[in-house]
């Protein structure tokens, strides 16, 4: 039997976020805050474009990534279930510097950027909020340009798993992790073979279990400390 569709505004009450705003602030959040279903392989956000709305993903899994001149893909990081994103760039008012794509089909939340910023004047707890998202953001892409430089592709993978276990960023990822082979390939920059490569070498290490369908998390810590 199929679970009815939770409604958005259901989902949006169970935000980090949201927990502290007050009632008016909650029923303009809600109002405003509209969903779009996005296929795999459809574009939520194109690089270029100008910033109108603060972005959620309430159920799926995006990739922030851009192409470079000569048709190469590089993949920033991946957001799943929980995560948003986009608030430097409303902040700064700057068009939009990478892509956003779904690698699977996906229900997406976009709050306009007059009600993100509302929220802003009006919401102290929705300021710490962001900026402890703003820290966790900076720190995750700090770790992602050291990892690039210094590991492997076992590591990275390693790494790349551990990522969406950030309670901040991404709160509710749970141990089964619903991803594929070929989505964690598209996260950590290989190929889905090297990708599946990898996840062998980590299963052996007794980090993880390939279930079908999904990755079991064993050992989250070892992911994080994991090199060749």
């Amino acid at each position: 039997m199929t679970r009815p569709k939770t409604s958005l505004s259901e989902l949006l009450r169970k935000t980090i976020w949201a927990r502290q705003l007050t009632a008016e602030q909650m029923a303009r959040v809600e109002a405003d805050t509209v969903e779009q279903c996005v296929p795999k392989g459809g574009y939520i956000c194109r690089k270029g474009e100008q910033v109108d709305a603060w972005i959620g993903v309430i159920d799926g899994l995006v990739k922030m990534n851009n192409l470079s001149p000569e048709g190469k893909s590089v993949t920033f990081t991946g957001v799943p279930a929980g995560g948003w994103f986009g608030e430097g760039t409303l902040l700064k008012q700057e068009t939009r510097k990478y892509d956003v794509v779904a690698l699977r089909d996906s229900r997406i939340a976009r709050m306009p950027a007059k009600t993100f910023m509302w929220l802003l004047d009006t919401s102290l707890p929705f300021n710490k909020f962001l900026l402890m998202q703003l820290n966790e953001r900076l720190g995750q892409f700090i770790g992602m340009v050291e990892f690039d430089r210094l590991l492997d592709v076992d590591a990275r993978v390693a790494r790349c798993l551990a990522a969406l276990f950030n309670t901040h960023l991404y709160p509710g990822t749970d141990t089964l992790l619903q991803i594929s082979q070929e989505e964690i390939g598209f996260l950590s920059g290989a190929s889905r073979q090297r990708a599946n490569q990898a996840l062998q070498v980590l299963e052996r290490a007794g980090l993880l279990k390939v279930d079908y369908g999904g990755i079991q998390i064993l050992d989250l810590d070892g992911l994080r400390r994991f090199s060749n």
